[in-house]
């Protein structure tokens, strides 16, 4: 399946979803094609990212899930992390007053350890400050890799299993959504990726097992409300079937 630039919001035809995710994809290459450097793309990113998560609200989306940081990223070069943190750090420092005066309920998923200080720091300042809101659940995946957060998961209950309170046969699906970093939070209806890519990234690899996807050719930075709400609404028109014979 080629991506498609979307451009029309048609009418949908389902419910919409309760939980959108999105892979925030092409910063450097949009930054490179304007002979900007990568951190131009970033910082556009962002700009983004503050507008999408305001209409995900206005739009009556529960849950809204980014991408951010890849535990992959680390590979990049130090000078490019060391800007993803500060922009990091601008963004909590101008942005996270608005979004708890806007109800938004800030948790980030992903490794803690090795973070630098501050930056644990600014995430669990994130998460405090707006514990309390019941508004949209803006779900941050920072740092983050799924097969490292299913790897986490397991051994959450090999110790339990070890301390005696498990029995390996009662591990079930339902005790492994409860290990991983998502528990508590449903599983994604939809996800989006921009870029062009068609691929998941080791991205929420077991909540996504079941999520209608979306890729969307343009890059992140020009990504905009028009396109989340026709992404929402092709989301709208297909049956999801989970495996049984549709109608």
């Amino acid at each position: 399946m080629t991506s498609q630039p979307i451009t029309e919001a048609a009418e949908p035809d389902g419910p919409p979803p309760r939980h959108v995710a999105i892979i925030m994809d092409g910063n450097g290459r949009w930054a490179k094609q304007r002979g900007l450097p990568r951190y131009e793309g970033h910082r556009r990113g962002v700009d983004v990212l503050r507008k999408i998560v305001q209409h995900a609200g206005e739009r009556r989306i529960k849950y809204l899930t980014l991408f951010s940081f890849s535990s992959e990223n680390w590979t990049r070069p130090e000078s490019e992390i060391r800007d993803l943190f500060n922009l990091l750090r601008r963004f909590v420092k101008n942005d996270l007053a608005d979004l708890a005066r806007n109800n938004v309920h800030i948790t980030v998923i992903g490794a803690r350890a090795g973070l630098p200080a501050d930056i644990a720091g600014l995430i669990d300042k994130a998460e405090v400050d707006t514990s309390d809101n019941d508004g949209l659940k803006l779900i941050v995946a920072f740092n983050y890799g799924a097969r490292d957060e299913i790897v986490r998961a397991v051994q959450r209950l090999a110790a339990r299993v070890a301390a005696g309170d498990l029995a390996p046969e009662e591990i079930d699906i339902d005790l492994m959504s409860d290990a991983m970093d998502t528990a508590g939070v449903p599983d994604p209806d939809l996800v989006i990726r921009t870029s062009g890519e068609q691929r998941i990234s080791n991205f929420l690899l077991w909540q996504s097992a079941y999520s209608e996807f979306v890729f969307v050719s343009g890059y992140w930075p020009d990504f905009d409300e028009r396109e989340f709400d026709a992404a929402v609404s092709e989301y709208s028109r297909r049956e999801r079937r989970y495996g049984a014979v549709g109608g």
